[in-house]
């Protein structure tokens, strides 16, 4: 089954920055750049997935639960588990 939200486009640019950021990082390790520097970087690679996951969680949640399963509280659970 294919799941096309309206927030994947939002979810791959988020993640393509997060690409990118990753290579920056990459780099910078390989020019030995100093070390805060790179701390900062990998925290951005971290903070743009960090909210991709989100949006998808978030609009999972919203669009594709079916609120009348009895499997919805155990899927919840372990979306939670992922925030």
């Amino acid at each position: 089954m294919s799941h096309v939200h309206a927030s994947h486009p939002d979810v791959i640019k988020r993640l393509k920055r997060a690409e990118g950021h990753l290579r920056h990082v990459i780099t910078m390790i390989e020019a030995r750049e100093p070390c805060l520097d790179t701390a900062r970087q990998l925290a951005a690679v971290e903070s743009a997935v960090t909210a991709a996951k989100r949006v998808l969680i978030y609009n999972h949640i919203d669009h594709c639960l079916d609120q009348d399963s009895d499997d919805t509280l155990a899927e919840m659970k372990a979306l939670s588990k992922l925030l």
